[in-house]
Order: C-alpha cells, then sequence, then structure tokens
C-alpha cells in the first residue's frame, strides 16, 4: 500500500505536500492481520505502519509544520517481508541504498530503521469515492550528502515501538482512537486479550546496522 496518512494530536489537518522531503522515522507499529481487498479478491495479511515526521520546507516556502508547530507525520503501510517481491524490500533498498546481504535476509530487524532519516517521495490522489485528495509516499532515497554536511536537525516526535505480541499498554493507550481500532480488531489482538496468544517475541539483534 502507498496510501500516506496523517497521524494528529490536536490541531487542524495539515496535507503533507508534493515533493522530496527530508524526513526521520519516529514509529515502527505492528498492526497484526489485516484484511485487505484486491481487485474484488480479500485477503489476509501481517502489516506494519511505519511513522515519519517531515522536516525543511515546501516548495512555496512553507514550513512543513502543523498549525500548532508539530513536524507534519506521514505513515505508510507494509506486509512485513523481505521476499524479492515484498514492496517493503524495495522500499528499504532504494532508502539504503543497497541491497541486504544474505545475513541481513535472514536476520533484519525493523526496529533498526528507528531514528533513521531518509528523502520520502510524496505525491497527491483524488480519491473517486470521496473526492478527497490523500498524500502519497511512492519512494524513500538516503539523505544527500550536502544535506548531511549542513547538518540533520534534531528529532521532534519520541521514538515508538510497538509488538502487537508483546504489548506496551502504556504506548497503544496513547495510540489515536482509529489505531486503536485497527489494533483491536485483529485475531492476534482478540486472541490476546482471551488468553490464547502463544505466539513467539520477534527477535531483536541490535548490532545490525540498518
Amino acid at each position: 500500500m502507498s496510501l500516506l496518512i496523517s497521524e494528529p494530536k490536536g490541531g487542524d489537518y495539515v496535507l503533507p505536500p508534493v515533493g522530496n522531503h527530508l524526513a526521520r522515522c519516529y514509529r515502527v507499529i505492528d498492526l497484526g492481520t489485516q484484511k485487505t481487498t484486491w481487485d474484488g479478491i480479500e485477503k489476509s495479511a501481517k502489516k506494519v505502519m511505519i511513522v515519519w515526521e517531515l522536516h525543511g520546507e515546501s516548495d512555496a516556502g512553507e514550513p512543513l509544520i502543523t498549525l500548532d508547530g508539530r513536524p507534519l507525520a506521514v505513515s505508510r503501510r507494509f506486509t512485513p517481508s523481505l521476499s524479492k517481491k515484498a514492496a517493503l524490500r524495495a522500499f528499504l533498498i532504494s532508502w539504503r541504498g543497497r541491497d541486504f546481504s544474505e545475513e541481513e535476509k535472514d536476520a533484519f530487524h525493523l526496529k533498526n530503521i528507528l531514528d533513521k532519516w531518509c528523502m520520502v517521495n510524496i505525491t497527491q490522489t483524488v480519491s473517486p469515492k470521496n473526492g478527497k485528495t490523500y498524500s502519497n509516499i511512492s519512494a524513500a532515497s538516503k539523505v544527500p550528502s550536502a544535506i548531511q554536511k549542513a547538518g540533520i536537525p534534531e528529532g521532534v516526535n519520541p521514538l515508538v515501538w510497538f509488538d502487537i505480541d508483546e504489548p506496551d499498554m502504556k504506548v497503544f493507550g496513547e495510540f489515536p482512537d482509529y489505531l486503536k481500532k485497527i489494533i483491536s480488531e485483529t485475531p492476534e489482538w482478540r486472541m490476546r486479550q482471551e488468553g490464547k496468544n502463544n505466539s513467539p517475541p520477534n527477535p531483536i539483534d541490535d548490532d545490525i546496522p540498518f
């Protein structure tokens, strides 16, 4: 999926502008098993939401902030897979500027992308269903050396990692209602509430560089 949505916490919604923008990853959220429909066929698959805060200005010179002064936040959902045809793999390769080694493919952890910077390319589309305009993230790439030399700004939002198999309930409680609803309707969450979740935790290897 390429749908990129705002994650407001107060203040009015500001549509992320078209263009290539400096961005910092600050949230990786396990959404559990989600139902999706493609060409009229409904499927269920694990999904993860990756969230970035934007920095800099639009082409019109407007700062990329909400009306209450926070960085615009944008997100994209992926199936958590590094298979050859996986959208997440292609996205991360573009971001990293290189492919994964055999060792990385066997043990790469998404937690490694937290607090990492990139350039995100944003486009906009109008929904034929409701006529609303949405921003979409088409790709990510490495931060150019010129921007790195000029200095990367300080990140603003706290880093958040949420694993549906080992949920941090304090983090969950701070999610907006729409995100709580998405997570709470998954089979993983229902099984956990029933005390039947025996899924093993995801491995964490902090020695693997992003």
